[in-house]
Parts: structure tokens; sequence; C-alpha cells
């Protein structure tokens, strides 16, 4: 019997036991991989951060810098110089004979066409004048017919013929000449343009040679800039330049030189250069300041530096590079041969090859033979 319970509590035992095993051990089996994946993660960080205080500690006595490969690269140098703004066409307006203004057309600002009447002076005398020899005209004229008829019939003498017709033709030249000078009295603008300023009122008197107004088309403007004699050979008609303005930063326009002055300046060493640009809608004005470079020097196989690292001992110019030493870096002073420098770039024209790694940042605080890292 006892047996028999035993038995029993053994099946029941076992029983139970197979349930526990089939409900728990994949959730017992998952919460162990969580375990593991917890800890390689802790024992990550754990590495992370010792290697960053190994690296500290290594890095200690050591100066942060960042490099430079050397490679080639394009460089372009210009020379700038200023100039001014000027209309390629401009009036300014003068009569041809003397008179008092009787009456101004236009006003200061307005648009005008070339041939548009801008000023009249007063002409009565001109005109009294006509009227006077109009009336003489129309008696010589009158003469010289009766005289001819009576040459062409052999009355009267040749010098009465030839008297009343040089008479006839002085009177119709002085008429020409006297229609023409009232012509001038009415003053038209020789181009499309605006009127800028106006100098005179109505009712002043007016002569050849003073100006009465001014008349500006800004359509096309001249940019009129003063170059050094040394540039002469660097430059010819036709090259591109860099055209900006102060007073439009954000503007530069590139465009051909249109012509080179042929005269050097002997006050100041300097040639004209012409620059020719068109104008639209009106934004640059007569005198305006503009700022021209022009390229002298370009190449694609520079080897270029910030000109800032470029120090300067008794010796001569050097930079500091970065070189490899038992597997540790040294900052090493390298003297070389700058050449020209453009926009805080500096060109090397000697004492520096491709691969080399000049140190662009930090070199204020390193010396010769100082240990570095890259950071």
């Amino acid at each position: 019997m006892k047996k028999v319970i035993y038995l029993s509590i053994m099946i029941f035992l076992v029983a139970c036991s197979s349930e526990r095993d089939a409900d728990t051990i994949k959730k017992e089996i998952n919460d162990k991989k969580k375990q593991i994946q917890s800890l390689r993660l802790d024992v990550s960080e754990l590495e992370d951060e010792l290697e960053k205080i190994s690296d500290e500690n290594d890095n200690r006595y050591k100066i942060p810098v960042k490099v430079k490969k050397m490679k080639p690269e394009e460089f372009n140098h210009y020379f700038e110089a200023s100039g001014v703004v000027e209309p390629v066409v401009e009036a300014f307006i003068s009569p041809e004979i003397n008179g008092q203004i009787e009456e101004i057309y236009v006003s200061e600002g307005e648009r005008v066409s070339k041939g548009q009447k801008l000023v009249r002076l007063k002409t009565k005398v001109t005109d009294n004048t006509i009227d006077e020899v109009e009336t003489s005209l129309e008696l010589a004229r009158t003469m010289y017919q009766k005289q001819k008829k009576l040459w062409e019939k052999n009355i009267g003498s040749e010098v009465q013929y030839l008297e009343a017709k040089n008479r006839l033709e002085s009177l119709e030249s002085r008429l020409e000449t006297l229609r023409a000078q009232k012509a001038m009295a009415l003053v038209k603008s020789p181009i499309n343009g605006i009127v800028d300023k106006i100098y005179k009122k109505e009712g002043e008197l007016s002569i050849p040679g003073v100006q009465i107004m001014q008349v500006v088309n800004l359509e096309n403007m001249l940019v009129e800039v003063d170059i050094a004699e040394s540039y002469l050979p660097k430059i010819k008609t036709g090259d591109q330049v860099l055209l900006d303005f102060p007073t439009y930063p954000g503007i530069t326009i590139e465009t051909p030189i249109y012509r080179i002055g042929n005269v050097i300046e002997p006050d100041n060493r300097t040639f004209s250069m012409e620059l020719k640009i068109k104008n639209r809608k009106e934004m640059f004005k007569p005198n305006m300041v503009a700022r021209v470079k022009v390229n002298d020097f370009s190449t694609d196989s520079a080897l270029v530096v910030p000109a800032i690292i470029v120090k300067q001992d008794l010796k001569g110019d050097y930079v500091y590079v970065a070189e490899e030493n038992d597997g540790q870096l040294y900052a090493k002073k390298r003297y070389v041969e700058p050449g020209l420098s453009y926009n805080e770039i500096t060109i090397v024209d000697d004492g520096l090859k491709p691969g080399d790694e000049v140190i662009t940042s930090g070199f204020t605080q390193i010396s010769d033979g100082s240990e570095i890292y890259v950071k």
C-alpha cells in the first residue's frame, strides 16, 4: 500500500515538474538573454570611458592642433582699383546765340526725346528784322525783274541790272541767315534722356557756352578707373574683370575691358581703363563709386595655406608641419618661400610638397619639436 502511495506521489511530482518546465523555461531564457545584453552594453560603455580616460592621460602633455594636407589647388590673384561711374551719353545744353529765356518747356526729372523742344529764347528783335528784310526783298525782287526785262531788250545799262541782281541775292541771303538765327533760339534736346538739372530760369539771359540744363542718358554707363603703371603689361582690352559697388553690396558684374588709355599720367604714374555696362533699371548713377577686381594671375596647381599661419623669424618665413616619429606626432618648423596672397590665402612657391600636413590651428601654442595630437 505504501509503495502505491509513494508511486502516486512521484507521478504527481513529475507531472507538476513537467508542467513548470514547459511554462517557464522560455521566459527564463528570455530574461537571461536580456541580462546578457544589458551587461554587454554596460561593458561597452565602461570600455569607452576607459579609452577616453586613457587618451586624455596620453594627451595630457600634448598640444591639440588641426592640420591641412597639402595638395594642388586652384588659386586666383586679383588687384583692386576704384573708379567712377559716368554716362556714356550726356549733354550739357547751351544756346548757340545770345538771348533772354522766354520759355522752358521741361522740368527736372522729365524724360525727353531727341529733337524735343527744351527752351525758347526771345526773338522779337529778330522777328522785326525779318519783317523789314522781307519787305525790302519784295521791292528788290520787283526791281530785279524790271531790270532783267529791260536788259533783255537791250535797254538800260548792265551795271543797273547787276546791281539789282546783287541786291536781291544779298537780301535773300540775309533773310536765310535771320531765319536760321531765329531757329537757333529754339533749343532742342540732342539725345534721348532725362533732364537732370536746370541751371537757368525764365527771364534770365543766356549766352553760348553757358549751360542752361543737363540731359543724361542712363541706358549705358562707363566706369573710368585709374590703374598703376606697373600693371600695364598684365592687362589688355577684352580681359574680363569683376565690378562691384559699395552702394549695392550684393551686386557683382563680370564685364570685359572696353578701352585702355595710351598715356601715362606723369603726376601719379597711372593710365586710364574704361568699362562699359548696361544700366538695367537705371540703378547706377553718374559719379557713383565702383570697385574693380582685375585677375593678374591664375593657376590650378598651387599649394596654398592660410596667410595667417605664415610666420617670420631672422632666417625667413616658416610654417609648422606635423611629422610622425616612432608613432608620435611632433610639430616641425619648415621654412618656405611664400608667393602671392589674396583673400587671406597665400601661395607657397617653395618649401612644401603634396602630402605635407601643415598645422592650421593651434600654431600659436607650439614651437619646433612640440608634441602634438590632431583633434
